[in-house]
C-alpha cells in the first residue's frame, strides 16, 4: 500500500529577494491549514560543513571556487536522509534555496560552465515546485545589509541571475515564477493554485523527472495546491483548504536513477 509523502517546495532567487520571509510565511500559512510543514535552509550553517561555509559567505575565511562549491554541495548532501526522512513522514519542506543556488552562482564566477557545476547535485531529491522569486537588482541592493555576505554586489548578483535564467529555461523541471516585486504582497492579495503533482519521490539526473515508467498511473495520482498571491503567480502562502489529505501520496520506496 503507497505511504504519503509530505511535498518538497524550494524557493529560490537573487540575494534580498524575499526567500527567507515568503519561506517562514509558507511554513506558517501550511501549518494553519492542518498541514504538517518545516522550514529548511541553505547552506545550513549549524554542521562542520555548514560553519565553514558560513566563515566563507562572512568573509572571514577564503576558499578556492572548486572547493567551496563541492562544499556547498555536500552540505545539501548531508542533509539527504534526514529529507527522505521528512517527507516520508508525511511532512511538507520548504526549503529556502537549493541546488538551482548552487549552480547559478558558482557558474557566475569566472571559467565555470552550468554543467560542470550540476554534476555534483545528481541525485539530491528532486522538489515538486521550485518558486523563484523575481526581484529588481536595484531594490534587492537597496535593502537591508545588502553587502554583507561574500555575493552580494550587484554585478555579481546579474551574473547570478543571468544563470537562473538558464536554469528557468528547462520546462523538465517544475519552475514557477513570480512577477518582479511580488514577494512583497501580502496574504490579502488575490489568489490563484498552483497544482503540486504528486508520486514517488525522484531522485536523478538534472532534467529529468525520475526512471521512466516508475511511479503510479497518471489517473491515481494526487495534487496539493499551494496558492500564490498576484494573479497567476506569485509568492506562496499557503494550500487550498478542503484537500482530501494534507500530504502527497508516494510509493513506499523512494526511486533512484
Amino acid at each position: 500500500m503507497a505511504g504519503r509523502r509530505g511535498a518538497l517546495i524550494v524557493l529560490e532567487g537573487v540575494d534580498r529577494a524575499g526567500k527567507s520571509t515568503q519561506s517562514r510565511k509558507l511554513v506558517d500559512a501550511l501549518c494553519a491549514a492542518g498541514h504538517c510543514a518545516e522550514l529548511l535552509r541553505f547552506p545550513e550553517r549549524s554542521t562542520e560543513i555548514g560553519k565553514l561555509l558560513s566563515s566563507y559567505l562572512e568573509k572571514k575565511s577564503e576558499v578556492e571556487d572548486h572547493s567551496v562549491h563541492l562544499l556547498f554541495s555536500a552540505n545539501r548532501w548531508e542533509h539527504v536522509p534526514l529529507i527522505k526522512e521528512k517527507l516520508s513522514q508525511g511532512i511538507t519542506l520548504v526549503v529556502d534555496r537549493y541546488a538551482f543556488s548552487g549552480v547559478a552562482f558558482t557558474s557566475a564566477k569566472e571559467n565555470f560552465s552550468l554543467d560542470w557545476c550540476k554534476q555534483p547535485d545528481v541525485g539530491l531529491p528532486k522538489p515538486d515546485l521550485v518558486v523563484f522569486l523575481q526581484l529588481q537588482l536595484a531594490e534587492a541592493a537597496a535593502r537591508g545589509e545588502f553587502g554583507r555576505e561574500r555575493y552580494e554586489s550587484s554585478p555579481f548578483q546579474q551574473r547570478a541571475l543571468q544563470c537562473f535564467q538558464q536554469l528557468l529555461g528547462d520546462s523538465s523541471l517544475p519552475w514557477k515564477s513570480t512577477p518582479p516585486g511580488a514577494s512583497r504582497m501580502s496574504t490579502g492579495k488575490s489568489v490563484c493554485c498552483l497544482r503540486v503533482p504528486s508520486g514517488p519521490l525522484h531522485t536523478g539526473r538534472w532534467g529529468s523527472c525520475g526512471p521512466r515508467g516508475t511511479g503510479p498511473p497518471s489517473a491515481a495520482r494526487q495534487e496539493t495546491r499551494v496558492q500564490f498571491p498576484g494573479g497567476r503567480s506569485g509568492t506562496p502562502q499557503g494550500v487550498a483548504c478542503g484537500e482530501a489529505s494534507p500530504a502527497l501520496t508516494c510509493a513506499p520506496k523512494i526511486l533512484i536513477n
